[in-house]
């Protein structure tokens, strides 16, 4: 069996169960720098906790920093999020082939559509063009969104 190198994964070649993933070599840091990041992760994992009890607050942005940490910093707690049961399976796809799920989108659309159409009430009229400026990056952040691939390419089943 070969193993192939993914993501800050180890995969080996022709097992398709997730469980036998194992985490790859993280590269030498200082102690330091690991323990920022572990920080970093366990932070953004708090928050994702939290986002999936406030709408408000967004859970897969926070899930894929505190995996990104994780993958540098912590491969036991990387290899916890990328098998947990309820976000593993959109890590793994994120990580592997970029997917956001349809649902997901829109939810975002919808999320970013209504601060945008809340912004002329927390936004006092004589700053102008100001509130422009978050406008526009919902604009640019939903068009690159939307551009992700929904589903993984047949290639890359798992």
């Amino acid at each position: 069996m070969s193993i192939a190198r993914r993501a800050g994964t180890a995969i080996v070649a022709g097992v398709t169960d997730t469980q036998q993933q194992i985490p790859a070599a993280a590269p030498a840091l200082s102690a330091p720098v690991r323990w920022l990041l572990q920080g970093l992760a366990g932070l953004c994992l708090l928050l994702a906790v939290i986002g999936l009890m406030l709408p408000i607050v967004p859970t897969v942005p926070f899930l894929v920093v505190a995996a990104w940490a994780a993958a540098r910093s912590s491969p036991r707690l990387h290899h916890w999020l990328l098998n947990h049961k309820r976000f593993g399976p959109y890590l793994r796809d994120w990580n592997e082939a970029g997917v956001v799920p349809r649902r997901a989108k829109w939810f975002s659309t919808a999320m970013m559509g209504g601060s945008a159409a809340s912004m002329p009430v927390f936004i006092p009229a004589e700053w102008g063009l100001i509130a422009v400026v978050p406008a526009a990056g919902m604009v640019v952040v939903l068009v690159w969104l939307w551009r992700r691939p929904e589903v993984r390419p047949p290639a890359q089943e798992r």
